[in-house]
């Protein structure tokens, strides 16, 4: 067991010793630039993006978030008092309803310019 243990110690700290001596010591510049999955790693960061499509998302959002508040709705008919539930239900209705009027009248949802 201890010639075994000393064995791979030994081919293990050769092995790095190795590793570092011989390095390849010509500087190219594939070499020296970070590998970006094939895209300029040079070049901007930044690509345009349209505000378009980050309105239709936050929309997305908006009626998905509705559709997860509503969706205890008729569960919670068997509440002892479910006019408060049906109350902020409601509530929560008028003022996505009234955000959708108004993004349609800012022609917010509108693609043709």
């Amino acid at each position: 067991m201890l010639i075994f243990t000393l064995t791979a110690l030994t081919l293990s700290v050769i092995l790095a010793l190795i590793s570092f001596w011989l390095p390849m010591m010509i500087p190219d510049t594939e070499k020296l630039s970070p590998y970006e999955c094939g895209f300029d790693p040079l070049g901007s960061a930044r690509l345009p993006y349209s505000m378009r499509f980050f309105l239709v998302a936050i929309l997305f959002l908006l009626f998905d978030l509705e559709i997860a508040l509503l969706l205890p709705l008729p569960w919670a008919m068997q509440l002892p008092t479910p006019s408060t539930v049906i109350m902020w239900a409601f509530i929560i209705l008028i003022l996505l309803t009234l955000g959708f009027i108004y993004e349609w009248l800012q022609a917010g949802l509108e693609w043709a310019e």
